[in-house]
């Protein structure tokens, strides 16, 4: 959680699918979302006491690696991460980066990777709730019948990615 008087990073980055708004701390980076999507997480930071300052050297890595994965040249982001949830929600987003490019997971096999082989709707949940979208790729996991089930950023974008993994598309 938030330190009280921390100091949160904010970075503004255009990509092919919009405006994303980067924020990280000392620690790393915490947040990768869509510019529209990026308010709970920083509205919690200014109730918890933070400063938000421009730039920061984590969050300009972060764009640059962004840069080159939408360009076809990255498949491995290896920006410092600074992932703020419970334990469970961690555990989920560790096994989100074992996923490797181009490849997809269903809900059900992350349950099973994590040891709980029961709990894909809670895993759908932590799924969800990810906040380093893109670089923890949520959009990799789909629905046990290969659907592109929800996505916080918008099934469009979800679309978009895994056709970007796939080959498919080039959106640079």
């Amino acid at each position: 959680m938030a330190t009280t008087g921390e100091t949160i990073f904010v970075h503004r980055c255009e990509t092919p699918l919009g405006v994303y708004v980067l924020a990280s701390s000392a620690t790393g980076l915490a947040c990768v979302k869509p510019e529209d999507q990026r308010r709970p997480d920083l509205d919690r930071w200014a109730r918890d006491g933070s400063r938000f300052e421009e730039g920061g050297e984590c969050n300009l890595r972060a764009a640059e690696q962004l840069d080159a994965y939408f360009a076809g040249e990255l498949t491995d982001f290896d920006v410092p991460l600074d992932m703020r949830g419970t334990p469970f929600q961690r555990q989920v987003w560790e096994a989100l980066l074992s996923i490797p490019y181009g490849e997809t997971r269903s809900y059900g096999a992350i349950a099973a990777a994590i040891g709980l082989p029961s709990a894909s709707r809670a895993v759908g949940a932590a799924n969800g709730s990810n906040p380093v979208s893109i670089i923890v790729p949520c959009h990799r996991v789909i629905g046990a019948n290969g659907r592109l089930t929800g996505y916080g950023g918008g099934v469009h974008r979800k679309d978009a990615l895994l056709a970007l993994e796939s080959g498919a598309a080039r959106l640079l």
